[in-house]
């Protein structure tokens, strides 16, 4: 990594956009793509000179309330925003983004509970730590999220992917209530001396805006999953999922188990398998 990831990834991200893209009239012919700094500047409400300063790695401290109105006015994606802020991180000296304080979240498989996670093939079943990170699953877990993209990243996390990922949208039509579920969840598990679990806000916070940080307001209460959580699969199509959770409390994890509610569900979660139908039974919600 040079020493101005920062400055340079601005200024790619600058020259990537044209003046309509941030609501600017086009000006006519340019000497260099994308959008002036004064342009970029005037829509984000900092000076011309500041923002000159951070794209020549001459200031490496950008407060948050700089780098959320750069990224509003850039009209970045969320996984651009997530990098935009780890490479401010980075560039400031915050290396480690993992703080080091407090208890980290087990990302460790005790062999029992693998064994058992092997014994729920085919169903969905996957190991979740107090952070919503996928810590092991099945393959059945693999067939059903991997194509709507949770396990791409190194570390999946659930609650990441809800907010962040736009294809969450599309696999869960009721994403409100998804998106209610996790932050409830996100909100009661994270205590209030957890550093990783206030890392995981504050990324979010800057990736999703209101849609979390809305959500996020309130006391902490328990959780309420839906009955039942529908969902659609590129392959399998609309499917009607029971979960039932089994909270290991001494590894701080639990595994979360989908099971189909309908015959339907069940044949198409079947099929995503290779099996033939009645391998899995359609559970009452």
């Amino acid at each position: 990594m040079s020493d101005n990831e920062l400055g340079a990834y601005l200024r790619a991200c600058r020259e990537a956009r044209q003046p309509a893209d941030v609501g600017l009239p086009g000006g006519g012919r340019r000497r260099t793509p994308g959008l002036r700094r004064s342009e970029l500047a005037t829509v984000a409400g900092v000076s011309v000179e500041y923002l000159t300063r951070l794209e020549q790695g001459r200031d490496r401290n950008p407060s948050m309330q700089v780098l959320v109105s750069l990224a509003d006015a850039l009209r970045l994606s969320p996984d651009e925003r997530i990098h935009l802020r780890y490479l401010a991180k980075v560039t400031s000296g915050g290396i480690a983004l993992c703080p080091t304080a407090g208890q980290a979240p087990c990302r460790t498989v005790r062999p029992a509970v693998r064994m058992l996670l092997e014994r729920m093939e085919p169903a969905p079943a996957a190991l979740l730590n107090r952070l919503g990170e996928v810590v092991a699953r099945t393959t059945g877990f693999e067939r059903l999220f991997g194509p709507v993209g949770l396990l791409e990243d190194d570390q999946p996390n659930l609650h990441r992917y809800v907010f962040t990922d736009t294809r969450a949208r599309i696999a869960f039509p009721e994403w409100d209530k998804v998106a209610d579920e996790q932050a409830a969840a996100l909100k009661y598990e994270a205590g209030p001396d957890d550093p990783f679990a206030a890392e995981l806000i504050a990324l979010l916070t800057f990736a999703a805006g209101e849609a979390f940080t809305g959500r996020m307001a309130g006391p902490a209460v328990p959780p309420k999953p839906a009955p039942v959580q529908h969902m659609v699969h590129p392959r399998a199509g609309e499917l009607r999922l029971v979960r039932e959770p089994l909270d290991l409390p001494a590894d701080d994890q639990r595994i979360l188990v989908y099971l189909p509610a309908d015959t339907a569900t069940a044949t198409a979660l079947d099929r995503l398998a290779g099996r033939h139908p009645g391998a899995l039974r359609a559970v009452s919600a």
